[in-house]
């Protein structure tokens, strides 16, 4: 891929009264689904209606924060709610509990939730600290990632500075995953058992960028999402990274900055937006017929934002899997 630039003026948008659409999925029928708060899901489909799945039989509401897609069409939910833990979404509003414990101990909020190839769940847990936002440090580094297989639960990586999004590679011998306020880019050896070992520190990010989401191309790129400075960011094989897209504000950077240095960042930092377009974007992949539309989720916004890569995006393992529907 050639050098590429998007200006948030070019962007297009995509749905509309979306509530808290932090995390985003493409599937290969042109859906494009969401996270929805407070409860569950929201489809957005190629015609541009929508269609949200909300969690009706449980005694309080979930907050989802990243979402998966399993192959009977149901959604496991990574809950930000009081309650942590994941649970499952089926498409009739039905919800249970998937995971509330790992090694013994309740799971707190949790961040993320993906699958594999041999259908295990990976998820990540960004901070043992209640309430959460005591770990927007960057002297702070007790988040997780737990894997889920037909053994049951464990912990597979300890100490990240806020874990994030995570993703496998096309070859499936490396797990990436994004450590917020710690600033970085990180990698595992991933064996045949699911076991991760030496890590490494794969990208650092500098003032202003804070890696949330992530996604690979079929060129071995990394595209990157940055919650507040609104960033898109490109980790090429070769190891060089670009901006692609930002929409921000360099006195509102300023003073994220500060706070951030100062050890003091809180809610005030996270919800407080100063952009022209995008609302702290937090989630990037891949659709469209050819795989080539980047859809941006976003923790401030109502709506999706949209773009045409250069190049197509790597197909998740999800990818056929909106048929259940």
């Amino acid at each position: 891929m050639g050098a590429f630039t998007v200006s948030s003026d070019q962007l297009g948008t995509y749905g509309h009264g979306l509530q808290r659409p932090e995390c985003v999925l493409c599937t290969a029928d042109g859906s494009v689904w969401t996270s929805c708060w407070p409860g569950g899901v929201t489809q957005v489909r190629p015609d541009g209606t929508q269609h949200n799945i909300i969690a009706t039989n449980l005694p309080f509401e979930l907050y989802p924060n990243g979402i998966a897609l399993l192959p009977d069409g149901s959604f496991l939910l990574a809950n930000l709610g009081q309650q942590g833990g994941v649970w499952r979404l089926q498409r009739d509003g039905t919800a249970e509990a998937f995971l509330l414990e790992v090694a013994g101990r309740p799971l707190p909020p949790s961040n993320f939730v993906t699958l594999d190839h041999l259908n295990r769940v990976w998820i990540t847990v960004s901070t043992w600290h209640n309430p959460r936002s005591l770990a927007y440090r960057k002297t702070v580094a007790d988040g997780f990632i737990v894997r889920v297989d037909n053994s049951g639960a464990r912990v597979v990586a300890e100490g990240l500075g806020f874990t994030n999004e995570l993703l496998l590679d096309a070859n499936r011998g490396w797990l990436y995953v994004n450590e917020t306020f710690a600033r970085r880019l990180s990698r595992y050896r991933l064996d045949a058992a699911g076991l991760l070992y030496n890590k490494q520190i794969v990208a650092e990010f500098g003032a202003g960028s804070f890696p949330d989401g992530l996604a690979m191309d079929e060129e071995g790129g990394i595209w990157i999402a940055s919650i507040i400075s609104n960033r898109v960011m490109r980790l090429a094989p070769n190891g060089t990274l670009d901006i692609i897209l930002e929409d921000s504000n360099a006195e509102h950077l300023a003073w994220v900055e500060q706070a951030y240095a100062e050890n003091r960042m809180d809610r005030l930092q996270m919800d407080t937006m100063n952009s022209k377009h995008l609302k702290s974007i937090s989630s990037i992949a891949f659709g469209g017929p050819a795989r080539s539309t980047a859809y941006l989720g976003c923790l401030l916004g109502e709506q999706l934002h949209c773009f045409d890569a250069p190049v197509r995006g790597l197909a998740p393992v999800h990818w056929n899997w909106a048929e259940a529907n």
